[in-house]
């Protein structure tokens, strides 16, 4: 982001890069695993050309089958929707437990996903590999960390490799080609009024449009388990081009899902800069606005995704106030996803039960690393 403003720059432009990065999501906040799920559905989105890059494996642990867990229901959608596409493997005990109560069932659960995992990795059979709570699991010494970092080092080429949870250990940050941070911020106010249903994901790093989409996800996932029709609205600004990096995402949870899934866009093909503003984006930011509005009003959608709304603000292309009003009068079962890093926290965040930030501790493309289709865009 310039500091004279705020854009959202298409990746369609870039070069695309062949070798697969270590992503890294980690925090005491809500999206890490979302993030990795959007990843995935990207993945899928776009496809991969050859068939020893046609797969994904979404390998668990600390999360035993006794117990459901927020992701499940995104998963059961993509299994439903890619059925030959995605391979899952839980592992573990289902309750939280601290290093003093570590049991020998624990440390055989976790070497048992290690064995799965490095299986995988050697098996040429998956492009993405999302290794979801293996930061705890590291954390909590289960595994040697020293051999979870040699194997990751030494992966196949193209293979992308995603590890979640909290309380990274410093060697696997060290080979990280990418580290985002979700911090949680807590607002008082929002059970004051009585709403729920808000969440906010914001700041610098990556992960906020895929968290957005892995709610998406999760909330048609489960409609399908409750053998309901959970619809969901995607409503996106400043982007009215293409190459953007959850294209292909949205992509594919409309051709899974064509009758509950409804996406629109708008603003120019264009970087909006702050001070440089031009009528149409005034004009085309308050045209979405009326679309979410009015979807907000309506009680039709499960999940309204508002994406790159804050930038929006930040820009003062449409006034905080009538945003506000509306998340206000939200039907209590529709819930809101909000996205985009600002300046300026606007006045509706006050009214999130949820608001991750997300921090950017690395990214391999400020070291010269292309972006790779299928995963950055």
């Amino acid at each position: 982001m310039a500091r004279s403003g705020i854009g959202i720059r298409t990746a369609s432009a870039r070069q695309e890069r062949l070798v697969g990065q270590i992503h890294v999501y980690d925090g005491a906040g809500k999206g890490k695993s979302q993030a990795a799920l959007g990843v995935v559905l990207r993945s899928i989105g776009l496809g991969i050309n050859t068939p020893q890059q046609s797969r994904v494996l979404l390998l668990s642990f600390l999360k035993g089958p006794e117990r459901d867990y927020d992701e499940d229901a995104a998963i059961e959608a993509l299994q439903q929707g890619f059925p030959h596409l995605i391979d899952r493997v839980r592992t573990g005990r289902a309750e939280y437990f601290g290093r003093e109560e570590i049991t020998r069932f624990d440390r055989l659960e976790a070497q048992r996903g290690w064995d799965v995992a490095k299986g995988a990795i050697a098996s040429d059979l998956y492009s993405v590999i999302v290794l979801d709570e293996l930061n705890p699991v590291l954390d909590l010494g289960l595994l040697p960390v020293s051999e979870v970092v040699r194997t990751l080092k030494e992966k196949p080429e193209y293979l992308e490799i995603i590890a979640t949870g909290r309380s990274t250990p410093e060697d696997l940050l060290d080979i990280a080609d990418l580290h985002s941070e979700m911090k949680p911020h807590y607002h008082p106010s929002a059970a004051e009024h009585g709403i729920s249903g808000i969440e906010i994901y914001t700041g610098a790093g990556k992960g906020k449009s895929t968290s957005a989409l892995g709610k998406a996800l999760q909330s048609i996932g489960k409609g399908i388990s409750q053998d309901l029709s959970h619809r969901v609205l995607i409503m996106q600004w400043l982007k009215g081009g293409s190459g953007y990096t959850e294209d292909a995402a949205i992509a594919a949870l409309r051709q899974s899902y064509p009758h509950l899934v409804d996406h629109q866009r708008c603003g120019r093909d264009a970087i909006v800069w702050r001070g440089k503003q031009q009528e149409i984006d005034y004009v085309e930011a308050e045209r979405g606005w009326e679309i979410a509005r009015t979807a907000i009003a309506s009680g039709l959608y499960k999940t309204i995704v508002l994406d790159e709304l804050n930038p929006t603000v930040d820009l003062e292309l449409l006034p905080v106030k009538p945003i506000v009003e509306a998340l206000l009068r939200k039907p209590r079962d529709t819930q809101v996803i909000i996205t985009g890093r600002c300046h300026n926290i606007p006045d509706y965040f006050n009214l999130a039960s949820i608001h991750s930030e997300v921090y950017c501790h690395r990214h391999y493309s400020e070291h010269g690393v292309d972006l790779r289709r299928g995963v950055d865009f």
